[in-house]
């Protein structure tokens, strides 16, 4: 499942998009993921992961 973070659950969120006349048309917000390979079970394994998770120090990388 592309787009949503392996570790926080984070994926895209909905809203609308607001012209200067503030007529509403929907849109999505997608969240910053990386594939990156990270210990999961003790072996390594390519998933992605969300930039937030990475700076805190949630994963480690491989």
């Amino acid at each position: 499942m592309a787009r949503r973070c392996f570790v926080t659950g984070k994926s895209a969120k909905a809203g609308n998009a607001r012209s200067h006349s503030m007529r509403a048309t929907r849109r999505t917000w997608g969240v910053n993921v990386q594939k990156v390979r990270i210990l999961v079970n003790g072996k390594p394994k390519r998933v992605y992961v969300s930039t937030r998770a990475l700076k805190s120090g949630l994963v480690t990388r491989v």
